[in-house]
């Protein structure tokens, strides 16, 4: 079993900074691959980034490309999400997820059904 838990959320202005952090539970996250998601009012739950297990392999939304990075440090159970130059558009609660045991390659999938665990959020608002 693995259990997520995100933080960094909060208010930031356009075009500032915010790194977002999900701390695992369980001794075999290093052996999942992970994903960011997010979703907006009125709107459907959407990819942002992914990242395999070795960190080999990353994938980003082109709505997010050159602005936000994917990360993670095994040795800390940790995966990072930092945000910059962000938009109102960015608007969301962001999801972190868990899943693709052992995954490599590139593209990392963007399916919400190929990530067996989820995080509750974190708020992001972005004020223009």
């Amino acid at each position: 079993q693995v259990q997520l838990v995100e933080s960094g959320g909060g208010l930031v202005q356009a075009g500032g900074s915010l790194r977002l952090s999900c701390a695992a539970s369980g001794r075999t996250f290093s052996t999942y691959g992970a994903a960011w998601f997010r979703q907006a009012p009125g709107k459907e739950r959407e990819f942002v980034s992914a990242i395999t297990w070795s960190a080999r392999d990353t994938d980003y939304a082109d709505s997010v490309k050159g602005r936000f990075t994917i990360s993670r440090v095994n040795a800390k159970n940790t995966v990072y999400l930092q945000m910059n130059d962000v938009k109102p558009e960015d608007t969301a609660v962001y999801y972190c997820s868990a899943g693709l045991r052992y995954y490599s390659g590139s593209p990392v999938p963007r399916e919400p059904e190929r990530y067996e665990y989820w995080g509750q959020g974190t708020q992001v608002t972005v004020s223009s």
